[in-house]
């Protein structure tokens, strides 16, 4: 079976499973599709004992909470959306540190090589949806998805680089 042909016959269920754990729609986007992911590259590896969907929510629930660690440190760029940098409730030594952790996060935008930094710019700057992005380079939402999460995944690798070498 092909990714759209798993994708299109049980998005829905993944992506509600994770909204409820998530109690997010930009979590669970982003999780489903990193679930699908890892679902094709594993597919050779599903016996069948199990429910096709169930076996989906489980790849689904272990990325969940590995994003849930990963992310402890860096929060979604749609999240804080690289605009929202002053807290009037914060000191200014977490706001200068916010404002500098945010230009690292846009020098390491501008690293990521192409479509993955403009799908990234359109997701996070300008709030499009993967649809609206997908008909942009004429291609799929689900094109836009897997795109976005892999872009996303660049920056956290070079993120977590960047802190090793400091």
């Amino acid at each position: 079976m092909e990714l759209e042909e798993i994708y299109k016959a049980y998005f829905q269920d993944v992506y509600r499973y994770i909204r409820r754990l998530s109690g997010s729609g930009q979590i669970a986007e982003e999780i489903t599709s990193e679930t699908f992911l890892k679902a094709v590259r594993a597919a050779s590896g599903f016996r069948g004992e199990c429910d096709f969907r169930v076996w989906l929510c489980q790849i689904a629930k272990n990325c969940y909470y590995s994003y849930q660690k990963k992310n402890r440190r860096i929060q979604s760029l749609e999240e804080d959306g690289l605009q929202n940098l002053a807290d009037p409730n914060g000191s200014v030594e977490e706001a200068v540190s916010r404002r500098e952790e945010a230009e690292a996060l846009r020098r390491l935008l501008h690293t990521l090589p192409e479509p993955y930094r403009e799908v990234v710019m359109w997701r996070a700057f300008a709030g499009l949806d993967f649809k609206q992005i997908g008909a942009l380079f004429h291609k799929s939402d689900n094109w836009a998805c897997v795109t976005y999460h892999r872009a996303r995944k660049m920056l956290r690798s070079r993120w977590e680089e960047n802190e090793v070498e400091e």
